[in-house]
């Protein structure tokens, strides 16, 4: 009964436009600066430094685009 309630709720929520999780740091701007700084020889922890974003995040960003 309660799976049932909550994924009422969230269905109900999804049709209202709404999405849960945490939003994403990395957008497409972002990591196009990245690639370009990578492709230029930066560092990782230099690019993500300027970008506010973790080294982890970085990589991860930059992983899934390959």
């Amino acid at each position: 009964m309660v799976v049932e309630r909550t994924r009422a709720g969230l269905d109900a929520a999804k049709a209202q436009g709404r999405t849960g999780g945490r939003p994403t740091v990395m957008d497409a701007d972002k990591l196009a600066a990245a690639k370009a700084r990578k492709a230029k020889g930066e560092s990782v922890t230099a690019i993500a430094k300027a970008l506010n974003v973790s080294r982890a995040t970085l990589y991860r960003a930059l992983a899934d685009t390959e």
